[in-house]
């Protein structure tokens, strides 16, 4: 690391600290040269690898991106969109690798986006699994009344078994 005062390219790292959950590294050091000291910022890079085989670096402006245009028109606020952003991040960045196919980015996204909007959720699938016909979207429909019945009848299952319980 070049000293940013006098551009010596030794220093030494006096302290190091975790920042932001993890995610970057304080460094203070010091330069051998002049003796001033300055702190540098690390965090990992992670890259997705496109279908074209392409890699970019991963932006989570692009997920907000993305999941706005799936939410156009929806009673979804911007907070939400931000905090579905950050979980798809944190999902992806906790597979541990530095290089993710962006197909891995699109499941992470579905999974959040159909549990605030099954709307946009319907939406972002469209697109990203291609639907060429009614059929898939008469799917993917029926995929969401599954759960959503899977869901009520383990609500009034526990329900029931509360009742029983007095």
């Amino acid at each position: 690391m070049r000293c940013p005062y006098c551009r010596h390219a030794d220093s030494r790292v006096v302290d190091s600290r975790e920042a932001d959950d993890g995610q970057l590294i304080r460094r203070r050091r010091s330069c051998t040269e002049c003796g001033k000291r300055f702190t540098t910022v690390e965090e990992a890079v992670l890259a997705v690898v496109k279908r074209s085989g392409v890699t970019e670096p991963f932006s989570r402006t692009k997920i907000i991106g993305g999941v706005r245009k799936a939410c156009q028109g929806r009673p979804v606020d911007e907070d939400s969109i931000a905090l579905l952003a950050q979980r798809v991040e944190e999902t992806v960045r906790a597979k541990g690798a530095a290089e993710i196919p962006s197909h891995e980015v699109g499941l992470a996204i579905l999974g959040p986006l159909r549990d605030l909007d099954e709307v946009a959720y319907l939406r972002f699938a469209s697109v990203y699994r291609s639907f060429d016909s009614l059929a898939d979207f008469e799917r993917e429909i029926e995929t969401l009344r599954a759960a959503a019945r899977a869901r009520q009848g383990a609500g009034a299952e526990t329900a029931s078994a509360a009742g029983s319980a007095q």
